[in-house]
């Protein structure tokens, strides 16, 4: 099925069972979700679990978290990340914090969904990605779905989750087909490792994993070599563990983002990986990521400020020359 169809199932199947799980957002209704993620769902379960709101980041978050304290399990949409920062002060001040500050006394089975990152030419107020920013916040969990599969697991799991999660989704996935086991137990905690090799580890997410996987087959055949490409999946917590098993074997390690590269959230993933296994490290790592620009408009900036599959090929391929891959 369908990335956007998967979400819709999730969502669809969450309703049916539990009553107290409501959509709220713009156009999630009536129009079916900016990106059709809820068609359909008006029609079966009606206006008061399928509510229409103003074009109020802040007040959708604000409202869910309500209704998150009230017993309701709300899955608040917003059109793109950009807009999330309106909503911020809700999600790190009120979502994140009030399970804590009540000492467990408040829950709060929330979740706020919104796609992020470079589609084509949407120009920089709707393009970038936020996920260092909530990543970085405690009392969020944080899931990343680039994956169909994982997409309708994750989504129900979280939607039946008794703690706030962020699901971030990705503008140019939506139509993506993938097939969907309805029968896995999956853990939406755990990394997902597409590709099995032992030479270089190769860690992404959302979207980029994509243009890995399109970039694999020429950097395996230039510096003769056996990549194992894992999807993070969890962007907070994140599955160390997994990651650092594919480390052990390979030793050499390229981490892949969309996000830019300065305060990007793949330095995190440097930085912690290399305090724990400096001393597995056959060279030194690679980050390839998105440059330190406002998202262009013209179609050529804009491919010119992200990762490519063209673009990596290149990065590790010289990399790898360099240190002897």
């Amino acid at each position: 099925m369908l990335y956007r169809e998967a979400l819709n199932r999730a969502i669809d199947e969450t309703m049916a069972i539990d009553p107290n799980v409501v959509v709220l957002g713009e156009d999630v209704g009536r129009y079916g979700g900016s990106y059709r993620v809820t068609e359909g769902l008006l029609a079966k379960y009606g206006e008061e679990r399928l509510i229409d709101t103003p074009i109020a980041e802040l007040s959708i978050v604000g409202n869910a978290v309500g209704m998150a304290i009230g017993g309701l399990r709300p899955v608040a949409e917003i059109m793109t990340a950009n807009f999330a920062l309106l909503a911020f002060d809700q999600m790190i001040n009120h979502m994140a914090k009030y399970r804590y500050m009540s000492a467990g006394k408040i829950t709060l089975p929330m979740v706020v969904r919104f796609p992020q990152g470079v589609s084509r030419q949407l120009a920089a107020q709707h393009s970038e990605s936020y996920e260092q920013m909530l990543a970085a916040v405690p009392g969020l969990t944080l899931f990343a779905a680039g994956d169909v599969n994982y997409a309708y697991h994750a989504l129900k799991k979280a939607i039946l989750m008794d703690d706030p999660v962020i699901f971030i989704e990705h503008e140019l996935l939506y139509n993506k087909k993938g097939a969907v086991d309805f029968d896995a137990d999956l853990d939406p905690f755990s990394a997902r490792i597409v590709k099995e090799g032992d030479d270089i580890t190769i860690v992404s997410y959302l979207k980029m994993v994509d243009d890995v996987m399109q970039a694999v087959p020429q950097i395996e055949e230039r510096l003769g070599c056996r990549c194992e490409v894992i999807d993070l999946c969890a962007l907070n917590p994140v599955d160390y563990p997994t990651i650092e098993a594919s480390l052990k074997k390979s030793g050499r390690l390229v981490v892949v983002e969309e996000d830019h590269r300065t305060g990007g959230y793949g330095a995190q993933i440097v930085s912690t990986l290399c305090e724990r296994l400096f001393y597995e490290l056959d060279a030194p790592p690679l980050r390839i990521a998105g440059e330190d620009v406002p998202i262009p408009y013209n179609r050529r900036l804009e491919l010119a400020s992200i990762p490519t599959p063209e673009r990596i090929v290149r990065d590790v391929v010289a990399w790898g020359e360099k240190h002897g891959i």
